[in-house]
């Protein structure tokens, strides 16, 4: 990094009333979950594209996420997927997990790919599919017990392709009925995230099919519960920043699985369709980490931020490291936003005053300000060119192809 760039961007910002030391100390603190099955072979409906050296085992999935981890200093959790992580011993992974450096985040049930749960899991018309589903869930509260998680990330895909094929009512409460009865085993420490999506893989209808029907589930469940918004989970147009900021001031936004998406779930590196949408994500957030409310602060700084993609063409690990690089970026530009600024803009009626005072963040290179904060943590600064010189992406070639998979 130059000094010169920093001292001049320094100057910019100081003139626009912006502390970069907060700012950076602010940076500091930001955390990304990478996801296991991220780091794994992976591909759409029509195919699963092999990658030579993606992960055989779990084990090696916290191996690739470690060498993220190291890179950038963003990502020292991994969430783990029920079964494609399964292990005889999960005390074993914990231990692995922390010797690489890293935790065991998020523990993500799979509802949705036994042949059992076709027409639905814990909303399925045979109650003994809904008891094996709600098994499940329960055995992934013990997984987590085991491996040190305290978040419980819970997508369903359930639901039906044609009008008639299911009882929508009767779904309902059979989906709060097994969401209950896993809060109830949960620990005091622990949360159950819950994560809504519009339509896939099924078309009519999807049983928790936006961010209401999350929340109405959260209210009825209790404290521990809140919502998980999927940034790839909604119709063209949705505002995104505003569910988010209306999450938050009701204190029940629990975390994001952060990806991008063109025309449907996509999966798609995040920002990389719309990053001013990201950024307007976090302007929320930023806004409400200042709130006089300090239940709306706390609800911020238990935000988990975590990625859930899947790279069906990209390498794996650059894949990853581009993901976390671009959420980094989007977060700092959104701490660049003067927010004495835009309110006085906008309490005298100057519309595009308070948007450009907006914008003018978004409009920034930050380039300079990441630089200065990965060389005070000791990070290289640009960690994608560190990975493709550390030698690592051609050390894993070894292991050849046919790895872990979905």
């Amino acid at each position: 990094m130059s000094d010169k760039a920093y001292m001049l961007f320094e100057e910019q910002q100081k003139l626009r009333g912006i502390d970069l030391e907060q700012v950076k100390t602010s940076l500091k603190k930001l955390k990304i979950e990478t996801p296991s099955w991220g780091y794994g072979d992976s591909g759409t409906r029509f195919k699963v594209f092999q990658k030579v050296g993606v992960p055989r085992n779990p084990f090696e999935k916290l191996e690739d996420a470690a060498i993220v981890h190291r890179l950038t200093g963003l990502c020292p959790s991994v969430a783990i997927h029920i079964p494609w992580d399964h292990v005889d011993d999960y005390g074993k992974l914990r231990s692995h997990a922390e010797g690489l450096g890293l935790s065991i985040g998020a523990v993500n049930p799979n509802l949705f790919q036994d042949d059992d749960y076709m027409l639905g899991s814990v909303t399925n018309n045979d109650p003994a599919i809904r008891r094996k589903a709600a098994n499940h869930l329960l055995e992934c509260v013990d997984i987590a017990k085991e491996t040190g998680s305290k978040d419980l990330s819970l997508w369903f895909a359930d639901g039906t392709n044609y009008p008639g094929q299911g009882d929508l009512r009767k779904r309902k409460h059979w989906m709060l009925e097994a969401l209950a009865e896993m809060y109830s085993a949960l620990t005091p420490d622990m949360r159950m995230l819950i994560e809504y999506k519009a339509f896939e893989p099924a078309f009519y209808h999807t049983d928790i099919a936006d961010w209401g029907m999350a929340y109405n589930y959260a209210l009825k469940l209790g404290p521990q519960a809140e919502v998980l918004v999927d940034t790839g989970h909604h119709l063209p147009g949705a505002n995104i920043e505003h569910i988010v900021a209306y999450l938050i001031d009701e204190k029940r936004l629990g975390g994001f699985h952060f990806n991008s998406y063109k025309y449907a779930d996509d999966d798609l590196i995040v920002g990389s369709m719309n990053p001013y949408e990201l950024f307007l994500i976090f302007y929320q957030i930023v806004l409400a980490a200042n709130d006089a409310d300090e239940e709306v602060r706390g609800t911020v700084e238990k935000i988990a931020f975590m990625i859930d993609q899947s790279h069906n063409i990209e390498q794996k690990i650059p894949a990853m490291i581009r993901s976390v690089l671009n959420v980094q970026t989007q977060y700092a530009k959104a701490l660049l936003i003067n927010h004495e600024e835009v309110a006085e803009a906008a309490e005298r009626g100057d519309v595009l005053g308070a948007e450009d005072a907006v914008r003018r963040a978004f409009e920034f290179d930050v380039t300079p300000l990441l630089h200065a904060v990965r060389e005070e943590a000791g990070l290289p600064v640009d960690p994608m060119k560190a990975y493709h010189a550390s030698g690592y992406g051609a050390g894993i070639m070894a292991r050849g192809k046919g790895g872990a998979s979905w």
